[in-house]
Formats: structure tokens, sequence, C-alpha cells
């Protein structure tokens, strides 16, 4: 991993302020789980039958279950070292904008700034009468998912069925154009329209690094592709950043 920190440092110092784009490894490394995975089950329900839109309208007393259970279980983990390390780049000039594809906020709460969030928060919800916001804090409370006005609250995520915050997306889809550098991490590049936005970056002339634990699609259009834990990857690129 030595070799691969050091090209990915040496990438960084010539082509950047990289753009970066994260998928769901880089929530697991934190300990949170992969819904979209082959286990993606939550009492016995995948991942897709609960958040959806047909749950919103037909079965909101277990969507509400759901996501209580996820917001709770954010509040019992926390950012690993990759995500303060992406925050410490961003802050250096190393990283530009940051996409994800993760609802965690943990980039955030690690100190990234104006995140692009392509799915949405967990840590905020809205009521779908009003559009008020709320925090998570509020959704798990007694009754929280009761809004002022009469309302239901829900989280504030994409759901199946539901389309891309258009000004996240656009946003997203202007960095990748003008990338210098594309850096994807813990995604399998297979969910669309968020996957296309690594090819644009390479139409562009953009270097592309990818860190995966498994191969993906662009595989053999990446400059450095990388299997191995994101955390460790970028914890040893930066001790190399920073020793010069």
């Amino acid at each position: 991993m030595t070799n691969d920190a050091a090209e990915l440092a040496k990438l960084l110092r010539t082509s950047g302020p990289a753009v970066v784009f994260t998928g769901a490894g880089m929530s697991t490394e934190s300990g949170l789980p992969d819904f979209r995975s082959a286990g993606g089950l939550w009492r016995n329900r995948r991942f897709e039958e609960l958040a959806s839109r047909e749950s919103l309208a037909h079965r909101y007393d277990e969507l509400v279950a759901f996501y209580r259970w996820r917001m709770q279980m954010l509040t019992e983990h926390e950012p690993h070292a990759g995500h303060r390390v992406l925050a410490d780049w961003q802050r250096r000039g190393l990283v530009g904008t940051l996409i994800t594809q993760n609802v965690d906020g943990y980039h955030t709460s690690a100190g990234a700034r104006d995140v692009l969030e392509l799915h949405g928060t967990l840590r905020l919800c809205r009521c779908e009468t009003c559009n008020a916001e709320a925090t998570a804090a509020q959704f798990l409370a007694p009754n929280g998912e009761a809004c002022p006005c009469g309302g239901r609250r829900r989280p504030n995520v994409v759901l199946f069925g539901e389309a891309l915050p258009d000004a996240a997306l656009s946003a997203a889809v202007e960095a990748s154009r003008r990338a210098r550098l594309f850096i994807v991490l813990g995604s399998s590049l297979l969910v669309s329209p968020a996957n296309l936005l690594p090819e644009m970056a390479i139409a562009a002339g953009a270097p592309l690094v990818i860190v995966n634990r498994d191969p993906t699609p662009l595989a053999s259009r990446a400059t450095l592709e990388i299997h191995s834990s994101i955390g460790e990857v970028l914890a040893a690129a930066d001790e190399i950043l920073r020793a010069g």
C-alpha cells in the first residue's frame, strides 16, 4: 500500500485540487451497514422496500421506525480517519469539491465544508405539508414525527422513486466537468446518475483514482486503483504529504 499511497500523494501535489466522490464504503469503515449490499435487511425487509415513496405513503409507521433506528445508529458511531483527512485536505486546498452518496453527515461532522449530499442527510428531517426542517434529535423525540403544523415529518433523504436534488446534482456535474483530479472512495460506481460523474471528469482530462474494496466498471480507465481500507490509504498519503 505504501507505493499506492505515494502515487496518490504525488497526484494530489501535481494535479489537485481534487474533486472527491464518496460512496457506501466510506460509511462502512465507520461501522455503519451498507443497506444496498446483499445483506441489506432490517427486520427481514429489503432496504429498497423500506426506503421508498410507497412506504412513505402506505407504511409510514414502519418507515419512521426504520429511520429512527438509523438516526440513532449515527449517534453510536463517528467519522473515521479518512473523513478527517479529507476535511483537512480541503482546508489545505488539496481537495476542492466533496460529493457524497452517503446520508450520515459524517463529512460535515469531520469538518468538511459545503458537502454536496446527493442523497440528502439523516441529520435533518422535513414536514411533508409545510416543508419546515427539524433536526434528527427532534425526529427521535416522542411523537417527533408530528410537525406542529399537523403534518408528518420524513427524513431529509432521497427515497426510492424520488429524483436527486437538482441543486446538488447540478453542482456535482459542474465540479466533475471542471475536475483536475477525481478521486472515488468506496463506491461501486453502479448507481446512476452519480456513477456518470467520474466519466465526466475523465472526459475533461482529469486523472481518476479509485479506492474501493472491489473492482469497479471504470477500473480500466483509472490512473490509479487501490483495493484497500480508505482510512488507511488516506492516512498514509497524508503522512507522505506532510513529510514533504
